[in-house]
């Protein structure tokens, strides 16, 4: 991009000539020419999803099958080969099974379902209060619990309190953590 700028420069506001632009910045006298033609460098590679010509206009086809095979059971599903026979026999396909094949494999991974596992890093929690109804001293009486959890360790936290404050949170929080750090007392020799 910086080349492009100087060459323009050079040509256009400085008067350098095209072919003493050229030997200057080392370049063909054809890239000059393109570089005046445009006031930006032209986009490189592909744009858009290209198929073979001869498939473009069954690939909606294809992609109906490929819908309708998802509610059927696995072993009735359509093989590229089948979809190819198919095409071929129904449609009148005149291409070859490799672009089917291409095609086939690159839709079937573009609709595939993606995960993405869940990791927590050390030393994060999960807070949340809850309700629930207790006997306390032969009377329902119903309370808030703290629940906190440390995923990286699977260990839970619950503590009732009578109301959701942020005393509470404070408490339940600061007390499950205290017992996670506190270390048994070294006697000094």
């Amino acid at each position: 991009m910086e080349l492009y700028q100087k060459v323009r420069r050079a040509v256009l506001i400085d008067g350098m000539s095209r072919r003493a632009a050229a030997r200057y910045f080392g370049i063909n006298r054809k890239t000059v020419d393109k570089m005046l033609c445009f006031p930006e460098p032209t986009a490189h590679g592909r744009s858009g999803q290209t198929y073979s010509r001869k498939l473009a206009e069954f690939t909606d086809i294809i992609d109906q099958i490929l819908v309708d095979d998802r509610k059927v059971h696995s072993k009735q599903r359509h093989t590229a080969a089948r979809i190819f026979e198919r095409l071929r026999d129904e449609h009148g396909f005149t291409g070859g099974i490799t672009i089917v094949r291409d095609y086939v494999a690159g839709a079937k991974l573009r609709s595939r379902e993606v995960f993405i596992p869940l990791s927590h890093k050390p030393g994060h929690a999960q807070v949340d209060f809850g309700e629930a109804d207790g006997i306390i001293g032969g009377k329902l009486v119903r309370f808030h619990y703290f629940c906190m959890d440390l995923p990286h360790s699977d260990a839970p936290f619950i503590k009732a309190y009578p109301a959701e404050v942020a005393e509470a949170f404070c408490e339940g929080a600061c007390g499950r953590l205290c017992l996670l750090w506190r270390r048994p007392a070294v006697d000094p020799v």
